[in-house]
């Protein structure tokens, strides 16, 4: 065990906030990219990695789901994290000085009615938290970045404007991937198995794939879709259901899936955390 957790960005990022709130005993670790974090994970350098899915206002974070077939990481676990953005800039500066904002393409898109408000032009970066390490570096009073209150702290920046985000319900959802899959049994608690599938090229095939599930009164709470192969025919999905594999109905459900599927591999058993807003 290396007691450390892998995310994507530098010290300072919402997923370093996510670390510290789901696993404070573990020393976050860092990554530049998402294949980063998972090669950390499989090789052993990180146990955990906490990988960002979704948020509810700027909608999935497509890289995760190309990268989940390719891995043989397990979700363990799932997180949520209200998601509060402050703008902050050298210190003195003020907020009419401020002509551009430099963030993560996600932190952008969540904050799109503060800069059109303040006629600020959006400037993306790598990740929220290097944003602010780039601001404070270059020595530009114009320019200021959109982060976690964390990323002014580390990087010596004054905030300008609190909570800028969109809406006050903005919460980014984390699952956390493990070499190893969790030992959560049936009966222990609400579950979730994740599962990625790809249909038979048969007619009406994800109609009857989604009617296993509905038959068998499984609860599919998400269900995304992409092209493989750089092939428009070829289509994968990544789906969770409510349920344990070990459960009769889950596991009748997963049967009818593989008579329409010409691959279905599970990706991930896990406690089903309640929705939490801050």
């Amino acid at each position: 065990m290396t007691g450390k957790i892998a995310y994507q960005g530098e010290p300072g990022a919402n997923s370093h906030i996510a670390c510290n709130q789901a696993y404070p005993e573990l020393e976050p670790l860092p990554c530049r990219t998402f294949e980063d974090c998972f090669a950390a994970v499989e090789k052993g350098e990180a146990d955990l990695a906490m990988i960002p899915v979704e948020n509810t206002i700027a909608g999935r974070v497509s890289d995760i789901h190309s990268l989940l077939p390719g891995t043989s990481l397990q979700i363990v676990a799932e997180h949520y994290l209200p998601i509060r953005f402050q703008l902050m800039a050298l210190p003195g500066v003020k907020l009419e000085e401020v002509k551009k904002a430099r963030s993560h393409i996600m932190g952008l898109g969540q904050c799109r009615k503060f800069l059109r408000e303040h006629g600020i032009d959006s400037v993306t970066a790598s990740d929220t938290a290097g944003a602010a390490r780039e601001v404070a570096e270059s020595g530009d009073r114009t320019v200021a970045a959109i982060a976690p209150r964390l990323a002014a702290e580390v990087y010596g920046l004054e905030i300008l404007a609190e909570d800028i985000e969109d809406a006050a319900h903005n919460t980014t959802r984390f699952v956390i991937m493990s070499r190893e899959p969790s030992e959560i049994e049936a009966g222990d608690g609400p579950a979730k198995t994740a599962f990625l599938f790809e249909v038979r090229n048969i007619p009406a095939a994800l109609f009857k794939v989604l009617g296993g599930f509905a038959t068998n009164g499984i609860n599919m709470t998400k269900l995304e879709s992409y092209m493989v192969g750089g092939n428009f025919t070829a289509t994968q999905f990544y789906a969770e259901i409510e349920g344990h594999p070990d459960e009769r109905s889950v596991q009748l459900a997963l049967e009818e899936t593989g008579f329409f599927t010409q691959m279905l591999k599970l990706v991930g058993v896990f406690p089903a955390t309640p929705y939490r807003e801050g």
